[in-house]
């Protein structure tokens, strides 16, 4: 068993999300000894309320997408010598008390990425991110050769040493399906442990057209790569 207080940061990022910060940090704090939000250009009291609420804010000066921001949050974490991200979405979606099954699983399974997966309460899911996640999910599956059923969560527990060997090119949202598909090329273990779905009124960042063509231009690139 590791000791994950020791060795697992958080990392956060952040567009717009001053409103549930407060109530958000804290419950992460209490199991891991810091946590990174990467405030990725926000227009509002992001980086302010996230410092307050016991965050290390670091700053992006404009938007540049949810892949650079954990980018950044990920390499803050390896130079202060953490060996493992717990990455969450910032509004406020995914449950701290589901962190405990997340490292139970990298322990048991020796995994060096671990997603959450909602797939169990998919119905608690809004129809269209269902659809979606379903669709990309059976697709990076084929490309993989194994299961993934949830391609698409952010909730990540992720080895920073491996991370740091991988060559990621994604700046948005396809940084989800780069990750996985570059784990698993590596050889390295991937797992998933059901998480409970929480969704409220909060606005999608995920903007329809552009990040699907982003999608598709990056799937493109990857499904016509010479095989060996």
């Amino acid at each position: 068993m590791k000791d994950w207080p020791a060795v697992c940061a958080a990392v956060i990022p952040c567009f717009n999300e001053e409103a549930t910060l407060p109530a958000l940090i804290p419950a992460v704090r209490r199991h891991v000894p810091a946590v990174f939000v990467v405030d990725d250009g926000s227009g509002d009291r992001t980086a302010a309320v996230a410092g307050e609420a016991g965050a290390e804010v670091l700053c992006h000066p404009a938007n540049l997408g949810k892949g650079a921001a954990l980018q950044t949050g990920w390499q803050c974490a390896h130079r202060r010598g953490f060996a493992w991200a717990l990455c969450l979405d910032g509004d406020g979606q995914h449950s701290p008390d589901n962190i405990p099954a997340f490292f139970h699983c990298a322990d048991r399974y020796s995994a060096a990425l671990v997603v959450g997966d909602r797939m169990s309460q998919a119905t608690a899911m809004p129809w269209l991110r269902r659809v979606v996640n379903t669709w990309m999910s059976r697709r990076l599956s084929t490309a993989a050769g194994m299961s993934l059923p949830d391609t698409q969560c952010g909730f990540r527990l992720i080895n920073l040493e491996t991370w740091s060997h991988l060559r990621l090119t994604t700046s948005h949202f396809e940084i989800e399906s780069e990750v996985l598909l570059a784990f698993v090329a590596a050889g390295c273990g991937v797992q998933f442990v059901p998480i409970r779905v929480i969704y409220k009124q909060e606005q999608s960042k995920i903007h329809p057209l552009r990040d699907a063509f982003r999608w598709m231009r990056w799937w493109k690139r990857v499904t016509q790569k010479p095989r060996a």
